[in-house]
């Protein structure tokens, strides 16, 4: 048994955290009599060796070695190194090929095509594997057929055969995703394997699950030809699929062990539970309807109808993973989801709280749309503390807790006062606490019961230890938001303490929070001054700009600028560029400077140059803008907002502009920076209004006089005298 596993210099080779010379070791215990040390070294296998789905050459070496315990009857568990096989395979095409087929070449080099050229040259096995006495087996070796298999009308045959004698529900979407995935790798295979899902679509005999999954597939071997009828035979076959598969209670996530609150932040603890969660599926039809999903993309009015069906399920399971997904599509696609939007507040009021916790959390994530949900959601917070008492933000049940703070959280984004009275009883006991700061900021008109409760949580911050950092901003973001003066003396003892404890992250909150309040701050000048020579490469600019803000002087903030133009770290030179425009015309000695930085490599910083050019010089300077503006927009989308918001400052000068802006509102995907469906909302509104001033429609009436208009930025603050 693995041959040569020894003449291998495995401690030459590295996985995710080093070294490779425990290998040899996991392979010998996935061969082990003892359960929990299979386990154990399964999971080292996923974490180390295939970690995220990674494939060094260190996990293409072990292939033989696995391949070797797959096809050994004695091997336990067989089903879960077949599965091992079979994802480092699919990772390795992921990862490693372009679309045509062309290796990807990194640094260090991966060991992707090594691996698929050796799955490839073992295809025949999984034929073998795929008819294997053990369910398991065949279950896991399916994938590989599709992937790996080179012998087109073998793994077709193969495929048919088992689709014909496997009744699992499981069984048969992988067989069926087989063979799409063959018809996409193998062109000589195409038409055939199309005809094959064609027939197993329009086939009676065949279970209506099996069909939706034959149609889906379809669909995913060619989105640029799907049909008119394909979503509402899909939706048809997903009402009957409803009806055939038995409704499931949601199982609970497997609990974890809390992490020592002393040590971890409860964010980063949330974090990590939230990853765990939407990483499960609740419904056997999800990952079949994803692909539909994906496949038919920029199709918003299609999608929704399948999600429509999918939120109307009788099984909760199906219902919460179509939650998260009708999320996704919101997030990722513009158009007009009030509809969508709609059937997720319906949830609300489901028996089910881990569905309504998931629904509440979806509309605060996509609360610039969610105004639609604005009534149902402080009815349901309404009825919640009705029937659980004004505490219930604190409620024993985990599920009741996370429903009504999800949804309160959601009100809250909305600007909406109705979900006050929720998040002071969260402060006041401090239970959670941290999810109601992050949200409070969105309620400034009730700064004045905010505010003294946020800075009461930042003094009792201990800086001393770090993973209290993330806390800390928060609340200072929090205090910044809401404006009120008397936050002023915590952010002075707060910033003095981030200063003491190295807490750089912190330190440039502070800034950033002490420069909202202008004037009402300069009490701090002396600390701020301190550290604009500070080493940190976030400090320093922070604290120049909160200088200027505090009532810092022109002569000495000038140098300090110019510095920063200088300085070889591109944020940093943003960040001057930023307040240089702010300062205006008399900034003007930085202009020599700003024109050079116009060639920069990197087109943040040109855009942040632009900007700051515009406003210190004016018409003057604006061809150089608008090209270096335009140029960026172009190569980089994420610049979108940024641009377009200099672009309205710049009135009828941006008129050259308007293509480029008719083509980003065309563009179906969401885009402006981290493509966020923030950013996207704004971006459409300037972007809509800018064309419209730019290039307005011809009056019905007489021509209105240049002289009588009056171009008032949208994003600057402006009125009419």
């Amino acid at each position: 048994m693995f041959e040569g596993l020894d003449d291998i210099d495995w401690a030459s080779l590295e996985h995710a955290y080093g070294t490779a010379e425990e290998v040899p070791a996991l392979l010998w215990a996935l061969r082990s009599p003892d359960m929990q040390e299979r386990h154990k070294a399964l999971d080292r296998f996923y974490g180390a060796v295939h970690h995220q789905g990674s494939v060094y050459p260190s996990t293409a070496a072990s292939l033989p070695f696995l391949f070797e315990l797959a096809a050994d009857g004695a091997t336990p568990e067989r089903a879960a190194v077949v599965a091992l096989l079979v994802s480092i395979g699919r990772e390795s095409l992921d990862l490693g090929f372009e679309d045509d087929g062309t290796e990807i070449e990194y640094y260090p080099p991966m060991g992707c095509g090594q691996a698929i050229a050796f799955l490839r040259e073992r295809g025949a096995q999984f034929a073998e594997l795929a008819r294997d006495r053990d369910p398991g087996v065949r279950l896991a070796a399916i994938g590989g057929l599709g992937l790996f298999l080179d012998d087109a009308d073998r793994a077709a045959a193969v495929l048919r055969e088992r689709l014909a004698d496997e009744r699992g529900l499981e069984a048969r979407l992988r067989i069926v995703e087989a063979a799409a995935t063959l018809a996409l790798r193998l062109p000589a295979a195409t038409q055939q394997l199309r005809d094959w899902l064609s027939g197993l679509a329009a086939d009676p005999a065949q279970g209506p699950v099996t069909r939706l999954a034959a149609v889906v597939q379809q669909a995913r071997c060619a989105p640029d030809e799907i049909g008119e009828d394909a979503v509402p035979v899909a939706v048809g076959l997903l009402r009957e699929s409803a009806r055939a598969i038995p409704v499931r209670r949601i199982a609970p996530a497997s609990s974890r062990p809390e992490a020592p609150a002393d040590t971890v932040a409860p964010q980063i603890v949330a974090a990590f539970e939230e990853l765990n969660r939407h990483t499960r599926v609740y419904a056997p039809t999800t990952a079949l309807l994803r692909t539909f999903h994906e496949a038919l993309g920029a199709r918003v009015p299609e999608r929704t109808a399948v999600l429509a069906e999918q939120l109307s399920s009788p099984d909760p399971g199906s219902r919460l993973d179509a939650v998260r997904m009708s999320g996704e599509l919101m997030r990722t696609w513009r158009g007009d989801h009030t509809r969508i939007l709609l059937l997720i507040t319906d949830q609300l009021t489901t028996a089910d709280q881990e569905i309504a916790a998931e629904a509440a959390a979806v509309l605060a994530s996509c609360h610039p749309i969610a105004a639609p949900a604005r009534e149902a959601l402080a009815a349901h917070i309404d009825t919640q503390r009705a029937a659980h008492g004004p505490h219930v933000w604190a409620a024993p049940d985990v599920l009741l807790r996370k429903s009504h703070q999800e949804a309160v959280r959601a009100l809250a984004r909305l600007g909406d006062a109705r979900a006050l009275p929720s998040l002071l009883a969260a402060l006041d006991s401090d239970v959670d606490a941290w999810r109601a700061i992050q949200v409070a900021k969105h309620l400034p008109q009730a700064a004045n019961q905010l505010v003294p409760r946020l800075c009461d949580h930042l003094r009792r911050i201990d800086l001393s230890q770090q993973w209290t950092q993330m806390s800390a901003e928060a609340i200072l973001a929090a205090l910044a938001a809401l404006g009120d003066p008397a936050a002023v003396p915590v952010l002075v003892d707060t910033l003095g303490a981030a200063v003491r404890h190295e807490q750089h992250g912190v330190t440039r909150s502070a800034l950033k929070a002490l420069e909202a309040f202008g004037p009402a701050a300069a009490g701090a000048r002396d600390t701020i001054r301190s550290l604009t020579t500070a080493t940190d490469a976030h400090v320093r600019p922070a604290a120049v700009s909160a200088l200027w803000a505090t009532g810092g002087d022109l002569a000495e903030v000038m140098p300090l600028l110019l510095g920063l133009l200088d300085d070889p770290v591109t944020f940093r030179i943003s960040d001057a560029a930023d307040l240089l425009g702010e300062i205006g015309p008399p900034a003007s000695i930085a202009l020599p400077r700003l024109r050079g930085l116009l060639m920069h490599d990197y087109e943040w910083v040109r855009v942040h140059c632009a900007a700051a050019l515009w406003e210190i010089a004016g018409e003057a300077e604006a061809p150089p803008v608008l090209d270096a503006l335009l140029q960026a927009m172009a190569k980089s989308p994420a610049t979108a907002n940024h641009v377009v918001n200099c672009l309205d400052r710049m009135g009828p000068l941006a008129a050259p502009a308007l293509p480029l802006l008719r083509e980003q509102l065309s563009l179906p995907r969401r885009g402006g920076r981290f493509q966020s469906i923030d950013h996207d909302e704004e971006l459409q509104q300037v972007s809509r209004t800018l064309i419209a001033r730019l290039d307005p429609p011809a009056p019905a009436g007489p021509p209105t006089s240049p002289s009588t208009t009056r171009w008032l930025p949208l994003t600057r603050a402006s009125a009419e005298p």
